[in-house]
Formats: structure tokens, C-alpha cells, sequence
């Protein structure tokens, strides 16, 4: 990645044109050949930038062209130039979310009890024919329960543990199997399908699992 920081000013030539007068700005070149234009006021907006694929071109006068393949242009005209490093940042690894679904499971496996007073865990991950079920476990009087955990529980969600619950009804020796939808936030279109289909709902407080906090959880 190369930054810049110049003052000067930026005209935009294409479906419109657009006119940034003189001051100082930072130019940021990613390795990806795209080109964007910052202010100190706008959060991690652009004030303008040409995505790729483009070509930089580096002209007489300190005057920099960005042409991208539709033939639209960027032009940054320099005047005074305050610095200018280039920096290999290599590939980066992507976002690792806290709260992710896979933690949820196993704090939730961990600390069953949440679900309710005398829950057993059976399994993590437990193998059906369609896919693994996140948590299968068993209530205080022996019925064994399917858990789905998600980070934000939609329609889709309640759509697959019905699948899995329809699967597993099916096997004598887990059978009657009743199934509950537990995640950190659920959408109200999704609580109404979970309830018409039996389906019990558990709101997850992600902080009170990991400690931080005094045990919360809401069960409806």
C-alpha cells in the first residue's frame, strides 16, 4: 500500500463530473490498483476513488492519472507533496467476529444448564444425514433436545433445525425430539415460525456466558 499526503486538488471525468478544490488529503494506492481520496473528517469514506481495475499513470507536473476500464478518469493534480511511503502489508487473515457461532456452541455445551435446571449434554456436533446438529442434549425429565445456535437468528435458521428435528423424531432412541433456537439476537418473523412449529426460543447474552457480566438470559 502506498499514502500519500498532498495537498491538492481532484477532478473526476465519467457518468459525471465532480470537482475537489485544493487542500490537503490523503491518497491511498492498495495493491489491489485502486485509488481513493480522504479528508480528516469523513470516518473511512472517500471523497472520491476509482475502484479496479484502473491504471495509474504519473505524469509531468506532479499530476496524476487513474483510468479505469470504462475509460473514466481521476485526476489528482499535486501541489505540494507532505509524504509518500509504500508499505507491503501482505495477505491479510479477514475479520475474526467476536461472538462467533462456533463459540456460542461451545460456551453453550459448556454451561447447558442455561437452557434449563437438570440439562445433560449428549453431544456436540452431533452427525444426521442432512448435517450436524450444533448441540443435542437432554432436559431435566430425560426428553432429548435439539439446540440450533446462530449469531442472529432469521427464518432460514428455524427452517433448518425443522429439518433436523423431522430427522431425528425419526430415530427410536432419540425420539420424541423437541427442538430450541437459541441465538443473541432473533428476528421477530422467525420467533412467530419457531413458535407455530412448537420450536422454543432462547436469547443468548454473549458476555454474561464468557463472565463478563452477571448471567443473563431471556427464555420465551
Amino acid at each position: 500500500m502506498r499514502l500519500v499526503i498532498a495537498r491538492c486538488s481532484v477532478d473526476y471525468a465519467g457518468r459525471l463530473t465532480a470537482h475537489l478544490p485544493s487542500a490537503p488529503r490523503l491518497i491511498l494506492v492498495k495493491a489491489d490498483g485502486s485509488v481513493s481520496i480522504h479528508a480528516d473528517d469523513r470516518a473511512y469514506k472517500p471523497l472520491n476513488w476509482m475502484s479496479p481495475p484502473c491504471t495509474l499513470k504519473e505524469g509531468d507536473g506532479s499530476v496524476w492519472t487513474v483510468v479505469n476500464k470504462a475509460g473514466e478518469k481521476l485526476i489528482i493534480t499535486m501541489e505540494e507533496v507532505l509524504h509518500d511511503s509504500s508499505h507491503e502489508l501482505g495477505v491479510d487473515p479477514g475479520l475474526i467476529k467476536d461472538g462467533v457461532e462456533a463459540h456460542l456452541q461451545e460456551l453453550l455445551a459448556d454451561r447447558i444448564e442455561i437452557l434449563g435446571e437438570g440439562y445433560t449434554l449428549i453431544r456436540r456436533e452431533y452427525q444426521t444425514a442432512i448435517g450436524p446438529v450444533d448441540i443435542l442434549c437432554r432436559d431435566a425429565d430425560g426428553a432429548t433436545v435439539a439446540v440450533e445456535l446462530k449469531r442472529r437468528g432469521d427464518i432460514d435458521g428455524v427452517e433448518q433445525l425443522t429439518r433436523y428435528l423431522e430427522l431425528l423424531n425419526r430415530d427410536p432412541h432419540l425420539a420424541p425430539v423437541r427442538g430450541v433456537f437459541a441465538a443473541q439476537e432473533i428476528k421477530p418473523q422467525a420467533r412467530v415460525l419457531a413458535t407455530d412449529r412448537g420450536i422454543g426460543c432462547v436469547v443468548l447474552d454473549y458476555d454474561a456466558m464468557r463472565g463478563i457480566e452477571d448471567d443473563k438470559l431471556r427464555l420465551f
